[in-house]
């Protein structure tokens, strides 16, 4: 692992200039001295551009785009990195606003499979929002880099303003590629290599939070043990919100906040009843066969067997908003403006960005679908995640029903780790915000689980002082506690 480098500002002007490769004499085994940046200007926009040895990547990114966050002297790069051949991967970095050089680095990965993570940003808990139906973006005063330094991430290929050939088709294939990303970050910017890192992620995050750590943790050893070259990442927390983990557990949930979630039931008793017998007869030994197999054809199958049987019947006998029952089916919220803002020439233009954007494109969630990959269960990564003792954050808003709150719970109470007796005795309490419940919690060692009250999928657009906070004590090491 490198040694911790300077702050920001030698950077800067280092990306300033040309650098060419050293020659080899001058800094013989060092692969470091390998490394180029320059400037490159190409369609109008100007690139800082950084070519990675280690892992043959060219990271392409604009400085100080002026777009979305608009604190003075808070910094913002927006990009891409060639994680391989023909394959660009979109990020988006800002700085964080307080305390910038002292500031964790925390990366965002929205679900889908296939979903830009510009939802997270624009959405949910980014430098910026739009408010009150303003086709312009103004500053959102709750945005997590507040505290952290925040990069939010298109995978895979495809997603977003990511573009190119997309080999990728589970969340097992996803991992390399985002550490890829992460290993040329930090050799660009090392004055972020030893810092505390963080996972948050949301929806099919229930997937991604708990692989992309443990490979992290996995390259880790190997790097200690000398069979992988790179740069360690200090995994400190791993956040998901509303997450999707166990089909096994969740789907059953499903029908369990159905008919008895706070908010309006969405089917009765009677049907209920009929669904759990499904459930029993159908989509339980078809999600048992893919654990058992492990093969695509099953996992896929259980998958449609799932949806079209459990999912669906559900979804036609009320007209609901499956990220927010509290809405209707054909209103979508939050509101898109945000798509229609970076698809603007103008705009795309000042962040780098060279492809139309599509918030969740078909192709990369087809690709996952062939291999049944949203069947199959995370619940045993997460539990070796959990049992590394990082901190763990599981939280989910109740009013979202496809992935929602119950399933997390069952999920979280079936984490195997030393605690596991202890959280699943502790009794859930207020989670207040300056004396203000915003929902349940609880904790036993380094997992918690949340339910937020009044808040869908997208928990921080509807609870944005409440996730705040609590994002902001797991990636301090801390478990959720009131104020």
């Amino acid at each position: 692992m490198r040694w911790c480098r300077g702050i920001a500002t030698a950077l800067l002007a280092a990306v300033a200039q040309t650098v060419v490769a050293a020659p080899a004499s001058a800094a013989a085994g060092s692969s470091s001295h390998l490394n180029k940046r320059y400037i490159e200007e190409r369609d109008g926009v100007s690139y800082n551009v950084f070519e990675h040895h280690e892992t043959g990547s060219k990271m392409s990114f604009v400085k100080n785009s002026g777009i979305c966050e608009t604190t003075p002297g808070v910094n913002q790069y927006s990009g891409y990195l060639e994680v391989g051949k023909n394959m660009s991967m979109w990020f988006w970095f800002f700085e964080a606003r307080n305390k910038p050089a002292e500031a964790p680095l925390v990366t965002w990965f929205n679900g889908g499979p296939g979903c830009s993570s510009m939802i997270g940003l624009f959405q949910e808990h980014g430098p910026c929002q739009f408010y009150n139906n303003e086709t312009e973006p103004s500053l959102n005063p709750w945005s997590w880099n507040n505290y952290a330094n925040m990069l939010y991430v298109d995978q895979p290929i495809g997603t977003g303003f990511s573009y190119g050939d997309d080999p990728v088709n589970s969340t097992v294939t996803a991992a390399p590629y985002v550490w890829n990303l992460l290993q040329a970050f930090y050799a660009n910017f090392p004055e972020y290599e030893c810092r505390d890192l963080g996972i948050f992620t949301e929806s099919y995050g229930g997937h991604y939070g708990p692989e992309f750590a443990h490979y992290i943790q996995t390259q880790n050893a190997a790097i200690d043990s000398g069979e992988v070259t790179g740069d360690k990442l200090a995994l400190k927390a791993v956040g998901i919100n509303n997450g999707w983990f166990d089909s096994t557990i969740q789907e059953r949930a499903g029908i369990e906040f159905a008919v008895g979630n706070s908010y309006r039931p969405l089917i009765n008793a009677s049907t209920a009843a009929q669904l759990y017998e499904v459930f029993d007869a159908r989509c339980g030994p078809a999600l048992d066969k893919c654990v058992a197999t492990g093969g695509d054809a099953e996992c896929a199958d259980a998958d449609s067997i799932c949806i079209n049987e459990i999912d669906n019947p559900i979804a036609a006998i009320t007209d609901f908003d499956t990220y927010d029952v509290r809405q209707p089916s054909q209103d979508p919220f939050p509101p898109n403006t945000y798509v229609d803002y970076l698809r603007r020439p103008e705009v795309m233009q000042k962040i780098g960005a060279k492809v139309r954007f599509e918030a969740c494109p078909n192709a990369p969630g087809e690709g996952f679908g062939r291999t049944g990959d949203d069947a199959r269960s995370f619940l045993d990564t997460l539990s070796a995640v959990v049992q590394t003792g990082i901190q763990v954050l599981l939280w989910a808003g109740d009013a979202d029903y496809i992935c929602n709150w119950m399933g997390n719970f069952h999920v979280a109470n079936a984490v195997k780790y030393p605690a596991s007796a202890q959280f699943n005795n502790a009794t859930m309490k207020p989670y207040k915000v300056a004396g203000v419940a915003k929902g349940l919690f609880k904790t036993a060692g380094n997992l918690s689980f949340m339910r937020v009250y009044e808040a869908g999928h997208e928990v921080p657009y509807y609870q944005p002082e409440a996730s705040l906070q609590v994002f902001m004590q797991v990636m301090q090491g801390n478990v959720p506690s009131s104020t």
